[in-house]
């Protein structure tokens, strides 16, 4: 299902529902803006959360955005770490619903 060309497919969204893709627009802008955590981290950080939320499409252009951010290859495996250590605490704290 995944074809990075899709993303192209976001100029006619924005054509079908302007005020919806420009309020989203507006958020990126203002979540990704340099603040108490430095755009690297706040990368870092959506980079995470694309690989637990396993979308190809963030993942591909929040990683891009890291790297330009300075992230470095040792940083963004750190951050798949963390991701995968809280997807597997997610199991097994939904684990105990299992448990008598």
């Amino acid at each position: 299902m995944y074809e990075s060309a899709n993303l192209k497919k976001i100029k006619q969204m924005r054509e079908a529902a302007p005020e919806g893709m420009a309020a989203f627009d507006a958020l990126n802008a203002a979540v990704f803006k340099d603040g108490a955590l430095s755009l690297k981290v706040k990368e870092l950080i959506a980079v995470a959360v694309a690989v637990t939320t396993q979308c190809p499409y963030c993942i591909e252009v929040h990683v891009k955005k890291a790297k330009a951010a300075g992230a470095t290859e040792a940083e963004l495996t750190e951050a798949t770490l963390v991701a995968a250590a809280l997807r597997a605490g997610g199991a097994v704290t939904h684990g105990t619903h299992a448990i008598a």
